[in-house]
């Protein structure tokens, strides 16, 4: 049952357990504190009552008539509550009638009350001379009146406590509701969030630690929401990306190979002419052959080069740092007015296949930015392991020029861009810094050890 109540539902219970446990051991006291109570005031009754009526036998002798003052005195004080006193003789015969001397309640404590406190009755005797004889006041306690008043001491408050209880109850009920109610918000929310509704949103309420898991949950919303539009944009960009690198190898293909295929063909083909004729001419054949070993010379060039754009020759062969020197040895052959500082850390270990690729890629790309874009006449190449947190090891890539750096509000270009997916995807992160010393381009590529 406790499993299938509600967070509402266990406080308001645990609540009511509380106030009806409260209200119990105050009642319990009371019934507890009754015996001592009533044998408390019976004695100091009873004392009073002899101490009082020894002060009146005392002044009995000095009367007109003692023996008429003595009944009077009986008569009255058998009016007295808690305790009845009655004019006795010598023998022990009442006088007077006694009387209890109480308008107890005609309904009062019930039975169990009665045996638990269970009063014992106490009776005093005071002699009293009677028309000369020996006689005796006899006060009888009667602890019933005592009882009735605890008694009903103990109903009132059991009902004004019920009644302070349930309101008391039905207040914090009140007051639960409304501190939980964002509990419902919230789980609709989440239930929005689950069937990928991200836009939704809870109105921050209730007590503080709920307004501010409120607060949270609308910030992972909102993060959510961001990260399924940048993956989204991501996923549009990498095929954008891939069309526009794709007619880009096209047209290369297409202003590269294509001359030269309808050259080499133009050649063959005066080639067999000369084949087919009588008498072929050596210097032609020569100039043809000549010709066609340059044109296949220069297509071989330009495979290479596409190639490597496709993946880098040697990269697995040699290995990363004999492919980042081969990659800088060829633009220094091709820029020897631009210097290339290269630092590779001894303790970068064995990287993976996909690091290695990623790291010679943003080499690639940001050396290509700076040959075409930058102006400038140096460059740091830096590479160095580090440790994320976690202990995930990476390797950092610094590339930074001494150009003219970027105009404000400019965007990175299609290299860069695809370069940043490409490291996002792995779990590292790549930024661009320019200032007026240039162009300074870090990337965080995670490792593995191949």
């Amino acid at each position: 049952m406790w499993q299938n109540l509600s967070l509402r539902g266990r406080i308001n219970l645990l609540l009511a357990l509380l106030l009806a446990l409260g209200l119990a051991v105050n009642i319990g006291r009371q019934v507890a504190e009754a015996g001592p109570r009533v044998q408390a005031e019976d004695q100091s009754v009873i004392r009073l009552a002899r101490e009082f009526i020894e002060m009146i036998v005392a002044d009995l002798n000095e009367a007109l008539d003692p023996d008429a003052r003595l009944n009077q005195i009986g008569r009255d004080l058998s009016r007295l509550r808690h305790v009845s006193i009655a004019l006795h003789d010598s023998a022990g015969n009442p006088l007077t009638p006694p009387r209890l001397g109480t308008d107890a309640d005609t309904r009062g404590p019930p039975a169990w009350f009665v045996s638990l406190v269970h009063p014992e009755q106490t009776a005093v005797s005071v002699p009293v001379s009677l028309r000369g004889k020996p006689g005796s006041l006899v006060i009888i306690s009667h602890p019933d009146d005592e009882m009735a008043e605890i008694w009903d001491g103990i109903v009132t408050q059991l009902e004004v406590g019920s009644v302070i209880a349930l309101a008391l109850f039905f207040l914090m009920m009140k007051v639960v509701g409304r501190a939980l109610a964002p509990l419902q918000s919230l789980a609709e929310a989440m239930g929005k969030l689950e069937s990928g509704h991200y836009e939704a949103r809870v109105a921050p309420g209730g007590a503080p630690e709920l307004a501010a898991i409120c607060t949270r949950l609308n910030h992972l919303a909102a993060t959510l929401g961001e990260a399924v539009e940048d993956k989204r944009r991501l996923a549009e960009r990498a095929v954008s990306l891939q069309d526009i690198e794709r007619k880009e190898i096209a047209r290369e293909l297409h202003d590269e190979f294509g001359p030269y295929l309808f050259s080499l063909r133009a050649h063959a083909s005066a080639l067999a002419k000369q084949a087919d004729g009588r008498e072929p001419s050596a210097d032609a054949v020569r100039k043809h052959g000549s010709a066609m070993l340059e044109q296949i010379n220069a297509l071989q060039q330009f495979n290479r080069r596409v190639l490597e754009r496709l993946r880098p020759v040697g990269l697995a062969e040699l290995g990363l740092r004999q492919a980042l020197k081969s990659l800088t040895r060829l633009w220094r052959e091709s820029r020897p007015d631009v210097a290339i500082e290269t630092s590779i850390s001894p303790a970068l270990g064995p990287t993976g296949e996909t690091a290695d690729l990623t790291i010679y890629r943003i080499v690639q790309e940001a050396l290509t930015n700076v040959f075409r874009h930058a102006g400038a006449t140096s460059v740091s190449v830096v590479i160095e392991p580090v440790e994320q947190a976690g202990g995930r090891g990476c390797a950092r890539v610094r590339v930074s020029d001494n150009g003219r750096g970027m105009e404000p509000g400019q965007k990175l270009g299609f290299g860069l861009v695809g370069m940043r997916e490409r490291i996002l995807a792995l779990g590292g992160t790549l930024n661009v810094v320019s200032g007026d010393g240039g162009v300074t381009v870090e990337a965080l590529v995670p490792t593995a050890a191949t």
